[in-house]
């Protein structure tokens, strides 16, 4: 392995090391809305269900968001293709 090879294989692990703090530091930020603000997402989540606007009301992460509407998108899905 030459110098100039090692170098290279050392800057990407380092580069990959650092996308990989920010992406967890990214999904797993607080959640940092206002009281007002969760109130609106709420009302906004309304017509979908009162399960779902009491979850906006909770301090969640992106990565919680981000997990609720991958479920979400799974049960509208068997709701489409009527596997309740």
């Amino acid at each position: 392995m030459t110098t100039k090879s090692f170098g290279r294989n050392i800057l990407i692990v380092a580069a990959v090391a650092v996308i990989l703090v920010i992406g967890y530091s990214l999904l797993y930020a607080p959640d940092r809305r206002t009281d007002g603000q969760k109130i609106s997402d709420a009302i906004h989540e309304l017509p979908q269900g009162a399960d779902k606007a009491a979850r906006q009301l909770e301090d969640r992460t992106p990565a919680d968001k981000l997990k609720d509407a991958a479920s979400d998108a799974g049960e509208d899905l068997k709701k489409a293709t009527n596997q309740q």
